[in-house]
């Protein structure tokens, strides 16, 4: 299948989103395929929501991403920043990199920053919208293009589950698409500043997602494990 048939399915996917299971949301971190879904919804699908989780570790690559797609698109991209009472004690017990010392206080840290805000950011939904692919990581195979999120309780779209990083990177060169600037620099995965490195050539794509730790657990608890469903159930 070609990008542009996979293209097609991807705008049939978010026209169901938006017309069949709204209020509905895409969470989007800036990353390569957010980028993509970006554009594919700001041109034919915008009632989706979009919005971003500012963890207060984000690159500055990043922020001038989300500076330059304000510019580009027309469509709101609402921040969603993480209680700051909390951030503070956090920090308070274990210092400010301590995510570094155990994956429990790493997660810990993610959940402050990410999963509560996440949490908001989800109220009132029936539905939202990922860049997740499957060949991102071993913990990514078994997902569904379609699944019942019981965490948030709604319906999660991964509508580039499929693509590879070759439709990615086509669909962006094609359309012109900004992407973050640390993609040039060997980051296919970005997320915290702290958290995140170069890779090297032939590592992972996710090899520099929390480095110190094993590949199996590197999830920040945005997405855990979901049920699947088919069009009859949506």
């Amino acid at each position: 299948m070609g990008t542009d048939e996979r293209t097609r399915e991807v705008i049939s996917v978010l026209k169901e989103v938006e017309e069949k299971h709204g209020p509905a949301a895409f969470a989007c971190s800036f990353g390569l395929e957010d980028v993509v879904l970006l554009d594919l919804i700001a041109k034919h699908s915008p009632g989706v929501e979009v919005f971003t989780l500012d963890t207060g570790r984000l690159p500055n690559e990043t922020h001038a991403l989300l500076d330059e797609l304000r510019g580009r698109y027309s469509i709101p991209i609402r921040v969603y920043f993480p209680d700051a009472k909390l951030v503070e004690q956090w920090v308070e017990q274990n210092g400010p990199n301590g995510f570094y010392r155990s994956i429990a206080q790493r997660k810990q840290c993610c959940h402050i920053r990410k999963v509560l805000p996440l949490g908001r950011a989800l109220e009132g939904k029936r539905a939202w919208v990922t860049g997740l692919r499957r060949e991102q990581s071993q913990t990514r195979q078994a997902l569904q293009a379609a699944e019942w999120d019981p965490a948030n309780g709604l319906l999660k779209f991964n509508p580039l589950l499929d693509w590879t990083l070759d439709d990615v990177w086509s669909y962006v060169r094609t359309n012109r698409i900004p992407y973050n600037a640390l993609h040039d620099r060997g980051y296919p995965s970005i997320g915290c500043a702290p958290c995140t490195r170069a890779v090297a050539p032939g590592e992972d794509v996710r090899a520099g997602r929390w480095w110190w730790e094993d590949a199996s657990a590197k999830e920040c608890g945005l997405h855990r494990p979901a049920e699947a469903v088919g069009e009859t159930d949506r």
